[in-house]
C-alpha cells in the first residue's frame, strides 16, 4: 500500500526571499515616486525652459497637487510616474485659474492631464511637451441628465486618451460641458497674464471647436486666444492642448 504524500515543507527562508523578491517591484516604484517628489521641490532651483515645446527641455520642474478643491490629476499612477512636470509659472497661473473659478463656479470640477518630464525633453507619445510650457487637460463633462462629472480614467482607456466623443460632444454616458471649458480657458488666460505670461495656442478637435465658440463665455474666446485651424495628428476630442507663451532661453 503507498503511503499518502505529503506536501513538503517550504523553508522559512526559501519563503522570506520570495516575499523580499515581490516586494522588489513595489519598493523600487516607491524610491522612485520619492525621487520624482525631490525633483519638484518647491526650495529647488526656480524653472526655466530652453528651446521650444518640440526639442527643448526643463530645468526645475513644478507640479500641480494630486488634487484640489475643484480640479484633480488624471491619472495617480500619471502623477507618480512624473508625468505631470511643467514650468512653475504656469503651474502658477494653472493654480490661480482654479482658485478663481472656485470662487465663481464651485460647482463645476476640472480635470488636469499630462505635461512633461521634471527635465523636459522627449515625452512619448506626445510630439511635443519637451520644455514645461505644454500642458493637456481632460474635458469638462457631465453626465446626461446634467450632473457634474469626470472624464473616467484607467489602464483600459489610456488614462482618459483613448475615449471617442462623436461629432455632438458625446460619448458612453457623457458628454462634454463646453461652457465649462470655455470658462476655464478664459481664467487661464486672464490668470496668466496676470503670471506675466499668455497663452499661445489651444488645440482642440476642429469640429468640436464651434461647440465650444456657441456658449456664452465661448463667444469670446476667439478674440482671446489663438486655436488650431487644421486637424491635429491627435484629434484633441478628450483634451485639450495649452500652449503658454513663457520666455525660453
Amino acid at each position: 500500500m503507498s503511503k499518502p504524500s505529503e506536501k513538503k515543507a517550504v523553508p522559512r527562508r526559501s519563503r522570506r526571499s520570495w516575499l523580499i523578491f515581490a516586494a522588489l517591484p513595489f519598493i523600487a516604484l516607491g524610491f522612485f515616486s520619492a525621487w520624482i517628489a525631490w525633483l519638484g521641490r518647491e526650495s529647488g532651483p526656480p524653472s526655466r525652459c530652453y528651446g521650444s515645446v518640440v526639442g527643448g527641455r526643463l530645468e526645475g520642474g513644478r507640479r500641480l497637487p494630486l488634487w484640489g478643491e475643484n480640479y484633480s490629476a488624471y491619472s495617480t499612477l500619471g502623477y507618480l510616474a512624473g508625468r505631470t512636470f511643467m514650468h512653475g509659472t504656469v503651474r502658477d497661473a494653472i493654480l490661480a485659474a482654479y482658485a478663481e473659478l472656485n470662487e465663481t463656479r464651485p460647482e463645476l470640477r476640472y480635470v488636469y492631464a499630462e505635461s512633461g518630464w521634471p527635465w523636459g525633453g522627449p515625452f512619448a507619445p506626445h510630439r511635443s511637451h519637451m520644455n514645461g510650457t505644454s500642458v493637456d487637460f481632460h474635458v469638462p463633462v457631465r453626465t446626461l441628465d446634467g450632473a457634474v462629472s469626470e472624464l473616467p480614467a484607467s489602464v483600459f482607456n489610456r488614462l482618459g486618451y483613448s475615449i471617442d466623443f462623436d461629432r455632438s460632444g458625446r460619448w458612453n454616458g457623457y458628454r462634454i460641458d463646453f461652457e465649462a471649458m470655455a470658462l476655464h480657458l478664459i481664467a487661464l488666460e486672464r490668470a496668466a497674464r496676470a503670471s506675466g505670461i499668455s497663452i499661445r495656442r489651444v488645440i482642440f478637435d476642429v469640429h468640436l471647436q464651434p461647440k465650444l465658440f456657441a456658449t456664452e463665455a465661448g463667444a469670446q474666446l476667439s478674440r482671446m486666444m489663438s486655436f488650431n485651424q487644421r486637424q491635429s495628428w491627435v484629434r484633441h476630442d478628450e483634451h485639450y492642448h495649452v500652449d503658454f507663451n513663457v520666455p525660453c532661453r
